[in-house]
């Protein structure tokens, strides 16, 4: 059985870090990061950089302060359904956690019922969430299935996510055009039969696309 999600809570400092750090404001940590890169912070414009990268980090991982439970049990329904219900071509954009860059694709998740339906705009919502934090795609993927799985508790949850990292595009080997593609499956889509039509509706998301 999936265990509740948890939202993320602050972890202790590194043993070894220097007490006085927490004084500093994110805008002064900013403004230091630009001087060690060999820029001026104080050229016109770099003036207003540091206070804009606070509020865009901000925004780009405010899954942290969002409980996805909530976020699901604020809109369940109690229907006669156990055919597969699909949500496709989700936009997802997240920070990877290994170099802060971005890394952006698309997002298919489909469960199907067992009493209980979603409403549609909640999954969107929970992709969201999850993906306002530094992630790793695999983790991403793992936890949008453990959320609707423990929400519901429907026969099965799958979720595949396509997506392109930046890391890889931009440094590291450079290559412009590779995906990245993980999938998570749970209950009745560890099944063949349901996998495959998941996957072949997913496929042709794709082809239309």
């Amino acid at each position: 059985m999936a265990q509740p999600i948890a939202v993320n809570r602050p972890v202790a400092r590194p043993a070894g870090m220097e007490e006085g750090l927490s004084e500093v404001s994110t805008e002064e940590m900013i403004r230091e990061i630009l001087s060690r890169l060999g820029e001026n912070p104080s050229r016109q414009g770099l003036l207003a950089t540091p206070a804009r990268v606070e509020k865009s980090l901000t925004h780009l991982t405010k899954g942290y302060n969002e409980d996805p439970t909530m976020i699901l049990r604020g809109a369940l329904f109690d229907e006669d359904y156990d055919e597969m219900v699909i949500v496709k071509d989700i936009e997802m954009f997240s920070l990877c956690e290994h170099h802060m860059l971005p890394f952006f694709g698309k997002v298919h998740v489909a469960y199907i019922p067992k009493g209980k339906v979603i409403g549609l705009s909640k999954i969107p919502r929970l992709v969201e969430v999850f993906a306002r934090r530094l992630q790793v795609q695999e983790r991403l993927t793992r936890q949008i299935a453990d959320a609707i799985q423990h929400a519901i508790q429907p026969q099965g949850v799958g979720v595949v996510i396509e997506a392109r990292h930046l890391c890889m595009m931009m440094r590291g080997i450079e290559k412009q055009h590779s995906s990245t593609v993980t999938s998570a499956m749970v209950g009745c889509f560890r099944q063949k039969e349901t996998r495959l039509e998941f996957l072949s509706l997913v496929r042709q998301s794709v082809a239309e696309g």
